[in-house]
């Protein structure tokens, strides 16, 4: 059971639903059908950000070792070598999977593996390293939409920029979690990229259903920022936190037009996320 928590916690598993959240609404902006791409496309993905946050790990260990002595490799809970060799299988069997779902698909998974490894190996080096961050969800919206009928289209790559917009303010919040810089507002306004978008794309029978989910996004995402600007104590981990779990949102607001049982789904995964979170850290 150590074992298994210790593969959890690398993990970051309890973001999973989240990764998967984006593989359905890629795939719906990509045209839906071919169900057959589905299993892969999911099993692929998830393999893909498992193998990423171990290599995370893996290049962040003389950083945890001073700063974070909690995580899984400083405190002794698992050996560096083993999560290097973890983290390399996991992003190879992910790029198998995609390619089981098409030639497209493990082409533009060989190029978010690289992006994955890119920003693991200098995300703690430069400032500007979320965008590489927000990079990796853009291709999870492509690499999903290419397992649709109608492919990559313009629509998913605008949700996929919006998604990724979404992630850098994100991850720029997190990268102030383990450090007392000072928090500087301006890449907060890209957490609203979604939003922006939605008004923008869902004209006519759309725009209702656009602004109801614009206006969840907006609350839950003021909701978990109050962790971080309005409480008299900041607890960055909390909003980021939440913000994770709000990408779910976000992808939810992407496929607006899906039909109205989608909206199950992506409900059972935003409380998945939530859950999740209390039994494995987020962050």
């Amino acid at each position: 059971m150590n074992r298994l928590r210790t593969f959890l916690i690398l993990g970051r598993v309890s973001n999973l639903p989240t990764v998967w959240s984006n593989c359905l609404a890629g795939w719906w902006l990509g045209g839906g059908g071919n169900f057959r791409n589905l299993p892969f496309l999911l099993a692929g993905a998830t393999f893909l950000y498992v193998g990423g946050m171990f290599l995370n790990d893996a290049f962040d260990a003389e950083f945890d070792r001073r700063y974070r002595k909690e995580r899984p490799i400083p405190s002794g809970m698992i050996e560096l070598k083993s999560v290097w060799r973890w983290g390399l299988g996991w992003l190879a069997l992910g790029i198998v999977c995609l390619f089981c779902a098409g030639k497209v698909t493990g082409e533009l998974g060989i190029g978010l593996a690289f992006f994955i490894v890119l920003y693991d190996a200098i995300h703690k080096l430069f400032d500007s390293a979320p965008v590489l961050m927000g990079i990796c969800r853009f291709f999870l919206y492509v690499i999903a939409a290419s397992t649709g009928l109608h492919g990559v289209t313009g629509t998913s790559v605008w949700c996929g920029l919006a998604l990724g917009a979404y992630i850098v303010g994100v991850s720029y919040v997190a990268r102030r979690e383990s450090r007392s810089d000072v928090l500087r507002y301006w890449p907060l306004v890209l957490l609203a990229a979604p939003v922006v978008l939605a008004i923008i794309m869902d004209v006519n029978e759309y725009r209702e259903g656009a602004l109801l989910l614009s206006a969840v996004l907006g609350l839950w995402s003021l909701r978990c920022l109050r962790h971080t600007l309005w409480a008299e104590e900041r607890d960055i981990g909390q909003t980021v936190s939440g913000l994770l779990a709000g990408i779910v949102f976000v992808d939810w607001l992407a496929v607006a037009d899906a039909p109205n049982n989608a909206a199950l789904v992506f409900v059972v995964l935003f409380l998945l996320a939530l859950l999740s979170q209390k039994l494995v850290p987020a962050t």
